[in-house]
């Protein structure tokens, strides 16, 4: 049976038992910052399980796209060595939410395997937790499971929770015998770590609560979570023990073996396994970059990358197999086909970029290597190799590992532990969720009102539930209904106050988990209890600006596609009421007459002053009229579709919005600027906020126009002049170095330094390295490159200041600006110069952030 097919004629089977078929959802999990990817089919109905999200079903059945290859979930170091071990997985599940239990989960699973599969009765083994008398009795009396075949396990093994306190329950796992042909004992004896006995199977049974002092509660409504891993069962089916030797994994591994024309079946196989995580994690809007979920897939691709070194491909190869796992996969998941050129140029790019460097980092290796005197590499080395040339850490240990040799992890930790301090990830996936379990959820008012009554279901102090506050530190507080918009969809919460007869004060913040309202609160006056009525108030005037920020954003969404092309996706957004932010994919900086064209565009459609729509639809119908969805945002049944200006603007969303464009005001964009490998950031502002930039401007401008005297149309030519007529001045004198003219800077920030740019107005080297100098003196975390340009003629030279040497070379700098201009150049780690050339002084300007940023 093909793994296509297995796939389907699970979620038929479970289709005909009246479960509700889900789609997956996406690697990133939607407004969930506890996990850094979706890793078990589960987690879209997390919020399910807790009771803080409801659905219009009690039986859901899914097969989800999994990641394990960063954080706790971690099997990127496995993967190459073992026949199971995978970074990117499909796990095939049916869920009940407070419907059936053990007795026909159990039914259900068996009836599948033994009757739908036609699996051997006497292959499958079942375990139990230790404690669970009556799914033993189930497998046993119902069932017919022989007491030899039925192991009971501890809680390590079969009990599962969500996290320290939470629904939790026992678990029953179902293994397949591959046959005494293969090592291994039976699950629960020694040996069992083998390949002969596999875990094919898990049934969680969510039966009790856990409390804070571990007090287990038996749920009013328990639950069931099951998790098949498709490839292990597909293994089971073509009659192999191990994953990679299956219909699905010899295709990419093929199509590795004729690209690379080389054999090496570990490596081929690490190939076939990262193109598919690489692939989905960059569909899903995943972009390769130094942090966070950016970093991951920058290690998984790295690691492919040098597997198919090491078998002799010189040049990019990952990037041509996205197509044969295109062929293989895009039945079950459409949207690799429709990202397919996108995410062959991601790919593409970033091999070109760590191809540079792979070389000279495995000879440094090698060298280190060769003089040893024992069997572990110093932490150090491996630091430098992670830090000057992208060795992450796990592929350093992958070459290593092939070597017999060890790796100081203390001691590479050690050298990490500055930067990791500094590390905008380093705490961004350590969320504290709350137990909803007992409160309803929140319906929201603040679409047509800011001001409302709601009554207090729920108080927190950090994760405790309280029954009263009355001190002046800030608390969680759940309400029955509220005109507070939780923070979602890039739109921060809303801010205002609250009163009642025994208290007042203010709402500082409001979140979201699952469809429950967070409002953060500090008491005033008085205090508060559970049962409260609360009259509340938003602060209007934080909400319009916000409100005119997000309207805003779409129009400008809608604007970049027109401009710069339909492959603009968003890549995320915040939305204040001071400004917008907006970062979208796009190849290259965008340049000043795109971005006047972008200004004009969303000016003209607020000047129609357009009335703006809201419809409710259908989730399927709303994304078949052609509405834009989101990346990452989670959408109910039925949604809110958004519609601006006759339909120059669709987009799928539950913020607050303005009623016709024309309330949005003025629109100006402040910046532009390289986020990523592939993604721009805009910065803008509206209404007010735009209004007092255009009055400043033009008051800056008129102080020019007095020193000049000139008109104002008349300001650029007559500044270009003195420019012209100070260069030629200062050819004609001889100069100290001191008193360099500096006609632009300016500063992009790039991961945890600043690239400032300076465009001088001489090429003599000494005057350059002397303003580079005077540049750095006093200042830390910054990477200074001053240019000159002439008759296409561009000199630069470039200075990093000590702080951050060791993570970026002004030489390395200067060689990839140089190299990518047709030009030369080199130096040291804090001094470098070179010379290319440029006809276009803009265009070279605007692509240098981006080169920075790819070696940076």
């Amino acid at each position: 049976m093909l793994t296509s097919e297995l796939r389907a004629k699970f979620l038929d089977y479970f289709d005909k038992n009246d479960h509700e078929v889900v789609d997956s959802s996406p690697l990133i999990p939607a407004n969930d910052d506890t996990l850094l990817f979706t890793n078990a089919g589960m987690v879209q109905f997390k919020d399910v399980f807790l009771g803080s999200e409801k659905r219009p079903y009690k039986r859901a059945t899914t097969t989800q796209r999994c990641i394990r290859a960063g954080g706790k979930h971690n099997d990127l170091e496995n993967v190459g060595y073992t026949l199971r071990h995978h970074t990117f997985f499909e796990m095939l599940g049916n869920f009940s939410f407070g419907d059936y239990f053990k007795e026909e989960a159990i039914k259900l699973a068996w009836n599948f395997l033994t009757n739908e599969l036609n699996l051997d009765k006497e292959r499958l083994w079942i375990s139990v937790f230790r404690e669970d008398d009556e799914a033993a009795e189930i497998w046993s009396s119902i069932i017919g499971i022989g007491p030899e075949r039925i192991v009971r396990l501890d809680e390590e093994d079969n009990f599962w929770s969500m996290g320290e306190t939470g629904p939790c329950g026992p678990c029953s796992e179902i293994y397949y015998d591959h046959g005494e042909q293969y090592e291994g004992t039976p699950p629960g004896s020694p040996g069992d770590e083998g390949d002969r006995f596999v875990e094919i199977w898990n049934l969680v049974f969510m039966q009790f609560n856990r409390d804070a002092n571990g007090e287990l509660t038996p749920l009013p409504k328990p639950s069931v979570d099951t998790g098949m891993g498709l490839e292990r069962v597909a293994a089971v089916m073509q009659g192999v023990n191990s994953n990679y030797e299956t219909d699905l994994f010899r295709n990419l591994i093929k199509a590795s073996e004729e690209v690379i024309k080389s054999p090496g079946e570990a490596s081929h196989k690490v190939i076939a396994d990262h193109i598919r995580s690489v692939s989905f994690l960059i569909a899903d809007g995943i972009t390769p970059s130094n942090e966070g979920r950016g970093y991951v897939l920058r290690r998984i691709m790295r690691r492919g990358i040098r597997h198919g070194y090491k078998l002799g491909a010189k040049e990019p190869f990952l990037y041509s197999l996205v197509e044969s796992l295109v062929r293989e996969m895009e039945s079950a998941f459409p949207m690799l086909a429709s990202n397919q050129k996108q995410i062959e140029e991601i790919i593409h790019n970033e091999e070109k970029k760590f191809l540079e460097t792979l070389d000279k980092g495995i000879e440094i290796l090698e060298k280190e290597i060769s003089n040893m005197d024992s069997k572990v590499i110093p932490g150090d080395v491996v630091f430098k190799l992670h830090d000057t040339f992208g060795f992450p850490f796990d592929l350093t240990a992958d070459i290593a590992r092939e070597q017999d040799l060890k790796l100081d992890e203390a001691g590479f930790n050690k050298c990490m532990e500055e930067q990791v301090k500094n590390s905008k990830s380093a705490s961004k996936f350590k969320g504290t969720r709350l137990d909803l379990s007992s409160i309803d959820e929140t319906k929201f008012l603040g679409y047509d009102r800011l001001n409302a009554e709601g009554k207090i279901l729920g108080l927190w102090n950090d994760d405790l539930r309280v029954d009263s506050v009355s001190d002046d530190k800030e608390y969680f507080l759940a309400l029955d209904q509220t005109p507070f918009y939780a923070e979602s969809g890039g739109q921060v919460g809303d801010q205002g106050t609250f009163s009642c007869s025994s208290g007042s004060g203010q709402i500082l913040d409001c979140i979201k988990q699952g469809k429950i309202s967070l409002h953060t609160i500090k008491i005033d006056e008085g205090a508060v209890k559970l049962g409260d009525k609360l009259k509340l108030a938003v602060e209007p005037d934080k909400r319009a600006a916000a409100a005119s920020n997000h309207s805003a954003t779409h129009l400008m969404h809608a604007a970049l596609k027109h401009v710069l092309g339909s492959h603009v996706e968003q890549k995320g957004s915040l939305v204040d009421a001071s400004k917008l932010r907006f970062d979208f994919s796009h190849p290259k900086a965008v340049t000043k007459d795109e971005i006047k064209q972008i200004e004009l565009l969303v000016n003209q459609h607020t000047l129609n002053n357009a009335e703006v729509k809201t419809e409710l639809m259908k989730l399927d119908d709303a994304i078949a009229s052609g509405a834009e969805a989101m990346f990452g945002e989670k959408y109910d049944d039925e949604v809110r579709v958004l519609s601006m200006s006759d339909g120059f603007s669709v987009e799928l969303c539950g913020g607050t919005h303005v009623t016709r464009t024309g309330d949005i005001g003025m629109f100006i964009i402040l910046s532009e600027s390289s986020v990523s490998s592939g993604v721009r950031r805009i910065e803008a502002v509206t209404g007010s906020m735009a209004v007092e930039l255009a009055f400043e401007i033009r008051s800056q401008l008129q102080v020019v126009q007095g020193i000049l005297n000139v008109g104002a149309s008349q300001v650029g030519s007559k500044v270009e002049d003195l420019v012209k007529e100070n260069k030629s001045l200062k050819k004609g004198s001889k100069t100290s170095g001191k008193s360099k003219v500096d006609l632009k800077e300016i500063i992009h920030k790039i991961n945890n330094f600043d690239l400032v740019l300076i465009e001088a107005d001489t090429q003599n080297i000494q005057d350059l390295r002397q303003l580079v100098d005077s540049s750095k003196k006093g200042q830390s975390e910054r990477c200074i490159l001053i240019l000159s340009h002439q008759d296409s003629k561009v000199v630069m030279v470039c200075g990093v200041t000590d702080d951050i040497q060791e993570s970026l070379s002004a030489n390395d700098v200067i060689q990839a600006i140089a190299k990518a201009s047709n030009g030369k150049g080199g130096g040291r780690k804090d001094f470098a110069q070179g010379a290319c050339t440029a006809d276009n002084l803009e265009v070279f300007v605007n692509s240098i952030p981006d080169i920075v940023q790819s070696i940076a």
